[in-house]
């Protein structure tokens, strides 16, 4: 711990210095008695963090929060006692990396979500957090040995699923590389041990070659007079494991488990060592890379190319400057030593841009686990890079379409596009991207926004995200209304009515869990697809069964036969009544009566396809009493442009007639791109399912509507 303040001091000084020195003994003084899961000083931990952060070049501030990163989580440190003795700088960025307060979560997952969102809402303030928080989560992966293997396995998952690549991502390879190396370690154990043994025995074995290699790339600059650095470097043991999974090879088919690493001084001699290594060695067709002219998203810079050396040997090779090595070593950290260079200020903000993108589609979503599944999918370092007709590049994940481009470039764009071409030539909006492809997209004013069908089409969370809120704010009428039917619907077939689900008290219950602000912000959520209608209406059936539990057992054993009431059959009295599933009568149809061995009489359409076939003597006379005012349902289906507008207008007809939806079910034809629905409608009579039929027919967005059997 001693060790810590001798680097501060050779590190900083002057207020800095003080700054950190009183962090250092508060927090010490802080966590005194504290222990570890390995039995150590607690307090090792913290310093161990702000280690990391020197290690990094990280400013006083950054090293002083986190020195304090835990003192509020797990002391009786206040943030106010913070604020007075460090002041509101230290302070953001302590709270920034802290976890939620002890709430009551339904499951871990929820709570690791959540944790989550609160921390990547700090970091868009103060990229900071983020630092701290990865040098937290090093030093835990480090000293991983000593938890259950359960707790050592959920920490290594979510570390690979969101902290390394949160690493790769701020360029900051150096922590990156270790945290997926650990993580292997507990995920893959035998793996590791075996990749462990055999590479560093593959690396005596190839000393000779890679010394050999290293002299002659050295002679190479000699001869044109350029002065630099040339070494070789093992790659880290996950990225060996990644590409003998997903190329199915063995670790003797992997070749370049050692990369040579060439710095100069200049872009220029970049090119000038890239050429006289070609002149020397064949390349690998296909593995040449140039991350000078187009950077990764995270701002990585160097040449790349493979070579196979007069030996019959094949050699990675990476060429760059001394300050792009720097950057791809301390990524983002990097910008806190350059602090005053305008150029570092420049790619910081271009860093930084992906997150205020994140930003911008996380307050649509309601659930926290939605946006932690988006930010997995964001956050993984972009596969395809394509140009604009101006030639700058966009990063976009794999497989994305031009529609993930257009709305890479702006919402208003993706909302407006109507066709896109790529490399000049028209594309489906569905085409799959490839590296290199120049798109061009095509916008109208006169369209009317996106498809919901586009859902199936985006990769990126982003632009999924920003479809789901265009229908969010131009369509709220329609999604509260669409999302209401849905819920009344579902709660139906679990056996509930709306009026029995959700009192006042059950609303306050739920929206507490999902922060709805009103009824109508709810159905309207479920209407445009930001939350399932299952996610909701579970948590009300919940506090439902809670607060009713009688009720609950009553409907349980309740009947679940239909209302026979309504007919009488000719000659016959006492006998049970139903009607049937398949064609669903309604009062107003010609009806016929089938009896069936011991269920009574079954009620069918005259017309009835499934009547056909049956014996004669099994059918009987049956009709509709005077006073036949039950409820009945009825089966239509309606055909439409999209399955989104004929749900909204559906469900604007029948909220008019008073009717209500049970069930629905839809879907898109491939060829026609045209949709179907088929509705189950409950009414009373023959005359209402006419007016709703007539209504329909009416309505523009409807392509056709007639009554089916189930």
């Amino acid at each position: 711990m001693f060790e810590i303040l001798q680097r501060l001091e050779n590190t900083y000084n002057g207020k800095d210095l003080s700054l950190l020195k009183r962090a250092y003994d508060f927090a010490r003084k802080a966590h005194e008695k504290q222990k570890r899961a390995s039995g150590e000083e607690y307090f090792i931990h913290p310093c161990t963090v702000a280690g990391i952060l020197v290690d990094l070049g990280l400013d006083a501030a950054t090293v002083a929060a986190a020195f304090l990163h835990d003192v509020i989580e797990d002391t009786p440190v206040s943030e106010g006692d913070i604020r007075k003795e460090f002041g509101e700088e230290v302070l953001e960025l302590v709270v920034g990396v802290t976890k939620l307060e002890k709430i009551q979560f339904h499951s871990k997952e929820e709570e690791q979500a959540e944790n989550f969102r609160k921390i990547f809402v700090a970091m868009a303030k103060d990229i900071r957090v983020i630092i701290i928080k990865l040098a937290d989560r090093l030093h835990n992966m480090r000293s991983l040995n000593f938890l259950s293997i359960e707790r050592q396995q959920r920490m290594a998952r979510e570390t690979l699923d969101v902290y390394a690549p949160l690493a790769d991502r701020l360029g900051i390879s150096q922590i990156k590389c270790e945290l997926e190396d650990l993580c292997l370690k507990y995920l893959e154990p035998e793996f590791y041990e075996y990749l462990s043994i055999n590479i560093d025995e593959r690396l005596k074995e190839n000393l000779e070659l890679v010394d050999h290699v290293v002299e002659e790339v050295n002679k190479m600059l000699s001869d044109s007079g350029v002065s630099g650095e040339v070494f070789g470097r093992r790659k880290h043991l996950y990225s060996i494991y990644r590409k003998m999974k997903e190329r199915n090879k063995t670790l003797d088919q992997i070749y370049d488990i050692v990369a040579i690493r060439v710095i100069v001084n200049t872009v220029d001699e970049c090119y000038e060592v890239f050429g006289k290594i070609h002149n020397k060695w064949k390349p690998v067709p296909g593995r040449i890379k140039d991350y000078i002219a187009t950077p990764k998203p995270n701002m990585y810079r160097s040449l790349h190319t493979t070579v196979v050396t007069n030996f019959g040997r094949v050699f990675e090779i990476q060429i760059r400057t001394y300050e792009m090595n720097h950057a791809a070593e301390y990524g983002i950290a990097a910008h806190w030593k350059y602090k005053e260079n305008k150029k570092e200020a420049d790619d910081l903000d271009t860093r930084l841009s992906w997150i205020r993108e994140v930003m911008e589609w996380q307050g649509g979503l309601k659930d926290s686990k939605e946006f932690l599944n988006s930010l997995k999918g964001d956050i993984y370092s972009s596969e395809v890079l394509v140009f604009t007709p101006k030639g700058d590049v966009i990063s976009l994940p794999k497989d994305a379409t031009p529609l993930d481009f257009a709305y890479s470039i702006h919402s208003a764009v993706g909302n407006k596009c109507v066709g896109a071409k790529v490399n000049s030539k028209m594309v489906p909006l569905n085409t799959v991207l490839q590296v290199g492809d120049v798109v061009d997209i095509i916008t109208s004013q006169s369209s009317k926004g996106p498809s919901w069908d586009w859902l199936k089409i985006v990769k990126s969370s982003s632009a999924r995200v920003k479809i789901k809120q265009f229908f969010k704010r131009e369509m709220k009428e329609e999604n509260v209304k669409m999302g209401r039917v849905m819920f009344e619907a579902e709660a139906k077939r679990r056996g509930y009515s709306l009026s029995e689900l959700i009192t006042e008290e059950a609303f306050e219950y739920v929206s507490a869990k999902m922060s709805f602000n009103s009824q109508d912000e709810m159905f309207a959520s479920i209407g445009y697809g930001a939350v399932t209608v299952n996610h909701v209406i579970v948590k009300f059936i919940d506090f439902y069964r809670k607060s009713q539990p009688q009720q609950e057992i009553t409907k349980f054993i309740r009947s679940t036969s239909k209302n026979s009431g309504g007919v009488k059959v000719k000659g016959m009295a006492g006998l049970l009544v139903r009607f049937a599933g398949c064609c669903n009568p309604v009062p107003g149809d010609e009806i016929i009566g089938f009896i069936s061995r011991g269920h009574g009489v079954t009620v069918h359409r005259h017309d009835c396809p499934n009547l056909k076939h049956v014996e004669d003597g099994r059918l009987i006379e049956v009709s509709w009493a005077e006073d036949a005012g039950n409820a009945y349902n009825a089966s239509i289906k309606v055909v439409g442009s999209t399955q989104i507008e004929v749900l909204s207008v559906v469900a604007a007809a029948v909220a008019q007639l008073n009717l209500e939806i049970v069930s629905t079910n839809g879907r898109t034809d491939n060829k026609t791109k045209q949709a179907t629905v088929d509705f189950n409608i409950r009414l009373n009579s023959k005359d209402e399912l006419n007016s709703l039929l007539t209504k329909l027919k009416q309505d523009s967005k409807i392509i056709d509507v007639f009554r089916t059997a189930n």
